[in-house]
């Protein structure tokens, strides 16, 4: 199995490039970060404690569909926990996907990698477990791919804790989709 190792550093100087270079310079972990537009940028803080590695044997982060995400909104069926990895001056704009929580990537990325008690004081809700099915949206894609592969790829030791066999997805169309076509909104 191959296996390649990115410090904090590392990782963030690469997610800083261009949608377009970023794939050039190391295809195989940054496959999840590639978009339509290739003017796309993507700025994210790494904290120095948080190493990744990305194995061959990873898996992509499954895609959901407006109608996916639409028919899971039901109370009848399968949970689904929607994240919002926008910043919260979006949100307060633009209103959410109803029953969505909120991580803002761009400001709080190691958010994601918080012990699962601090994580549910500071996000508002239960770290996902075991099972569990979380689908990351934002605007357009880009910070939601950012989020589901920096997930998909595990943080090494204990960063990766309270992710393992959680079912990781991304909502591509996110934000500029839903409200496209009519998707209720929370404000």
């Amino acid at each position: 199995m191959a296996s390649k190792r990115f410090n904090s550093s590392t990782l963030s100087h690469l997610i800083r490039l261009s949608a377009r270079a970023a794939p050039l310079l190391c295809p195989r972990a940054f496959h999840t970060l590639r978009t339509a537009s290739p003017r796309a940028h993507l700025s994210l803080r790494i904290p120095p404690s948080i190493s990744f590695r990305y194995s061959s044997s990873s898996t992509s982060p499954k895609k959901y569909t407006f109608e996916d995400i639409q028919s899971r909104l039901s109370p009848t069926s399968k949970p689904l926990i929607l994240v919002d990895v926008r910043e919260p001056g979006e949100l307060a704009s633009t209103g959410r996907i109803p029953g969505s929580y909120n991580i803002p990537i761009s400001s709080a990325p190691e958010g994601l990698f918080l012990p699962a008690d601090e994580f549910s004081e500071r996000w508002g809700f239960e770290k996902p477990g075991e099972g569990d099915e979380v689908v990351f949206y934002c605007k357009a894609g880009v910070r939601s791919r950012a989020a589901a592969g920096m997930i998909t790829m595990r943080g090494s030791g204990d960063e990766s804790a309270g992710w393992e066999g959680v079912n990781v997805g991304e909502y591509p169309g996110s934000w500029v989709e839903w409200e496209g076509r009519g998707g209720e909104v929370e404000r």
